[in-house]
C-alpha cells in the first residue's frame, strides 16, 4: 500500500508496474537487464477520494494522459528495486502535490513613493545617456 496521507492509501493492485530496458549509456548491464520501471496508475478507476481525483485530472502535467492515466518512467538507478521505489515515491509526491492548495494571489499596486523613486532613477539614467552624445564645440 502507498500512503498518501493519514487517511488516504492506494492499494497495490491499483498500481501497475512494468519492467523495461533502460535507455542511455550503461554498457552490458543496460543492454541485458530490464532495470527501468514504467508505473501506470488510472486515476478514474482508483479508490482515491473525489477531491484527489479532481485535482489530479485538473493538473497540466505531461505524465497524465487524456484518459486519466499517470505514467511514470523510473530509470535513474541500476537496480530494478531502487527504480521501483523511486517510481512509487514520485507517484506519492505527485498526488500529495495536487492536494496542496495554492495561496490566492491578491493584486496590489505600487506605492506612490516607489513610483516616484522609479521615475527619478529613469530621469537620472536618461541624463547620463544624454551626456554620451557627440561633443559639439
Amino acid at each position: 500500500m502507498l500512503q498518501i496521507s493519514n487517511q488516504v492509501f492506494i492499494p497495490d493492485h491499483e498500481i501497475q508496474l512494468e519492467a523495461i530496458r533502460a535507455q542511455g549509456a550503461g554498457g552490458q548491464n543496460v543492454n541485458k537487464v530490464s532495470s527501468a520501471i514504467h508505473l501506470y496508475f488510472n486515476i478514474n478507476a482508483s479508490s482515491l477520494p473525489l477531491f484527489y481525483k479532481e485535482r489530479l485530472l485538473a493538473l497540466k502535467d505531461r505524465r497524465i494522459s487524456k484518459e486519466g492515466v499517470i505514467v511514470i518512467k523510473a530509470q535513474r538507478f541500476r537496480t530494478q528495486e531502487k527504480n521501483r521505489a523511486d517510481a512509487m515515491e514520485r507517484l506519492q509526491e505527485l498526488i500529495q502535490g495536487a492536494a496542496v492548495q495554492q495561496k490566492a494571489r491578491r493584486a496590489t499596486k505600487p506605492s506612490r513613493s516607489s513610483q516616484q523613486k522609479r521615475m527619478n532613477r529613469k530621469t537620472i539614467r536618461g541624463r547620463t545617456k544624454a551626456l554620451r552624445g557627440r561633443v559639439v564645440e
